[in-house]
This record gives C-alpha cells, sequence and structure tokens, in this order.
C-alpha cells in the first residue's frame, strides 16, 4: 500500500510540475500566481456550516473538470488570463494531492479519498 500511495503522490507532483511549466509558457504574471495559488483553500470556510457542507464546498473547489475545461475555453479563445488561473488552479489541486490532501468526506475534514490525512 505504501508504493502505491508513493507513486499516487509522485504522479500528482508531475501534474503539478506540467501545470507550473505550461503556466510559464503560457507568460501570464508570477504575481496572479502567487496571488491564487492558494485561493481555492477558500472552500474550506464550508465548514463553518459543518462537515458536509464544508467538503461539498472545498470538494467543488478541488476537482479538475472546471479548470480542465477553463484551460480549453482559455486556448480556444486566446486568453492568456483565463489559461493561467486554470493552470493555477490545477497545479493547486495536483500539489494538494501529491502532499497527500484528497477529496474530503462528509465525516470530517481529515478523511479523505486518499485516506485519513494525519496521523
Amino acid at each position: 500500500m505504501k508504493s502505491l500511495n508513493l507513486a499516487i503522490r509522485l504522479e500528482w507532483a508531475s501534474v503539478a510540475v506540467a501545470a507550473i511549466a505550461f503556466y510559464a509558457l503560457a507568460g501570464a504574471s508570477w504575481w496572479l500566481f502567487a496571488l491564487l495559488i492558494l485561493a481555492p483553500d477558500l472552500s474550506m470556510f464550508g465548514y463553518l456550516a459543518g462537515p458536509r457542507v464544508g467538503a461539498v464546498c472545498y470538494n467543488a473547489l478541488h476537482i479538475l473538470i472546471l479548470p480542465v475545461l477553463m484551460v480549453l475555453a482559455g486556448k480556444l479563445l486566446g486568453n492568456v488570463t483565463v489559461t493561467a488561473v486554470a493552470l493555477i488552479w490545477i497545479a493547486h489541486i495536483a500539489i494538494d494531492r501529491a502532499l497527500g490532501y484528497g477529496l474530503k468526506l462528509p465525516s470530517g475534514f481529515q478523511d479523505t479519498h486518499l485516506g485519513r490525512i494525519g496521523r
């Protein structure tokens, strides 16, 4: 199980590196990257309404569906800002997964699809 966990973390680390590399190629401001890299974590405020609502809010901003669609839209529309924001978002999700933070279960913040956070 440990080797599988390591493989999953390395896989997500490679996604993070790729997202950051594509961000660099997009030519967007690194100030924008610094400003937005932690923005998806604002969804944790949903936990103020309880673990079920918190999990829904957190998971809504920590799945790849929207940022991948944004990358496609940004490229199709030729909009560097949309592409850049999406790549930042993807990098955030990938870094979280590489660190072992998965999608949240409604039982509590520590319970994720990758297992329990902490010891």
